[in-house]
C-alpha cells in the first residue's frame, strides 16, 4: 500500500524530483568518475573495499548481496582487488567450499584513504547547512535508504516466487498451451493464422516427445497448472550450436520477470555445454530483441521470408559463449 501524505504536490511531481535529487546526489559524490574518493578505483570496487573492512571474513556471495552485484561481477570484483594486493581470500573454517575475504595491510591502509575522503567531503557539505536541516536532512535520507531496501528486498522476493513456478521438462497440456499462447499472441499483432499455430504445435511435440535428450531442454512457467511461459534449447552437442525455440510469455506476466528469468535458466545452461546460440525472430519484435541484446545475441542476417505463413523480414541473431 502507498502511503500518500495530502495535502502537497502532486505524487508525479514528488517523484520526479526525487529521482532528479538521485541523479544530482549520484554526480555530486563521484559514482559517475572512473574513480572514487581519490582511490584510483571503480566505486564498486570502494564500495567493496569498506564492506569487508566493515565486516572481515564476509563470504563473496554476502558481498554481492550487500553491493546489489550478481555472482560473475562479485567474483571479478574480488578477483581484481586480490590482484591488487588489497584483499586477501582464506578458506572459511566451517565450510571448505566457501572462502572467506579480508583486508590486506594495504586495504586497510587503502580503506582508511576512502574513510578520510568521505569525511572530509561530507563535513564540508553539512557546513553550508543549518543544523536544523542538518537533522532533517539525515532522518529524510535514513527513511528513502530504508524505503528503498525494502523495496528491493521484496522485489527479491518475488523473484525468488517466479523461481519457484519455473519447471524443466514436458508436462501435460504444455504443448497445447504453448501453441494456444503463440497463435493468439501472433494473430493479434501480426495476422499469423492456422499455418503458423499448426507448425508450432507439431515441432514442438516431436521436441518434447523426445525428451529428456542431452542438449535439449524445456523450460515452463506454471500457475494453477497452466502453462504460461516457455522456452527452449534445441542444442547439438556434435557441433557445439544450439537453437533456443518457442520463447512466449502471456501477456498477463509482462513486467513481471519471468521472461528475463527464463532467459537467464537457459543462458546457464548453454553456456555449460555449447559454444554457440541462435534463434530466429523478425523485424518488429522489439521488447524481445532488446532482451535478446542483453543476454549477448546480436544479428547476424535479415531477410525477406514466409517461413511462419506470412511475410516478415526474418532475423537471425547468434550469441557466442563469453
Amino acid at each position: 500500500m502507498d502511503i500518500v501524505d495530502l495535502p502537497g504536490k502532486s505524487r508525479d511531481a514528488e517523484i520526479l524530483e526525487l529521482r532528479d535529487f538521485s541523479r544530482r546526489l549520484v554526480r555530486e559524490l563521484g559514482f559517475m568518475r572512473n574513480t572514487l574518493a581519490d582511490s584510483g578505483l571503480a566505486p564498486s570496487a570502494v564500495h567493496a573495499i569498506i564492506e569487508i573492512g566493515a565486516a572481515p571474513g564476509i563470504s563473496a556471495k554476502e558481498l554481492g548481496h550487500i553491493l546489489r552485484l550478481d555472482k560473475s561481477n562479485t567474483s571479478r570484483q574480488v578477483a581484481k582487488l586480490e590482484a591488487s594486493g588489497f584483499v586477501r581470500r582464506t578458506t572459511a573454517t566451517d565450510d571448505a567450499r566457501a572462502s572467506e575475504l579480508y583486508l590486506t595491510d594495504e586495504g586497510q591502509k587503502l580503506r582508511r584513504k576512502i574513510d578520510r575522503y568521505a569525511t572530509d567531503q561530507v563535513s564540508s557539505a553539512l557546513r553550508r547547512i543549518v543544523p536544523a536541516d542538518q537533522e532533517a536532512l539525515v532522518r529524510s535520507l535514513a527513511l528513502y535508504a530504508d524505503a528503498l531496501a525494502q523495496d528491493n528486498a521484496s522485489r527479491r522476493d518475488g523473484e525468488a516466487d517466479v523461481a519457484a513456478q519455473i519447471t524443466q521438462g514436458y508436462r501435460p497440456g504444455c504443448i497445447g498451451d504453448i501453441a494456444s499462447l503463440h497463435a493468439r499472441y501472433y494473430a493479434e499483432h501480426w495476422g499469423f493464422g492456422a499455418f503458423f499455430e499448426k507448425k508450432v504445435a507439431m515441432g514442438l511435440a516431436e521436441f518434447a516427445g523426445a525428451l529428456p535428450v542431452d542438449g535439449k531442454a524445456l523450460w515452463l512457467y506454471v500457475e494453477n497448472g497452466r502453462t504460461l511461459a516457455s522456452l527452449a534449447i534445441d542444442g547439438n552437442l556434435e557441433t557445439g550450436v544450439a537453437h533456443l525455440r518457442w520463447f512466449i510469455v502471456d501477456d498477463v506476466l509482462r513486467g513481471t520477470g519471468v521472461g528475463r528469468r527464463l532467459m537467464s535458466t537457459a543462458m546457464e545452461y548453454v553456456d555449460a555445454r555449447f559454444h554457440e546460440t541462435y534463434l530466429w525472430t523478425f523485424k518488429g519484435l522489439d521488447a524481445a530483441r532488446h532482451l535478446y541484446e542483453s543476454f549477448g545475441f546480436g544479428l547476424a542476417e535479415a531477410f525477406e521470408g514466409d517461413q511462419w505463413g506470412s511475410k516478415v523480414t526474418e532475423q537471425r541473431f547468434v550469441r557466442r559463449k563469453r
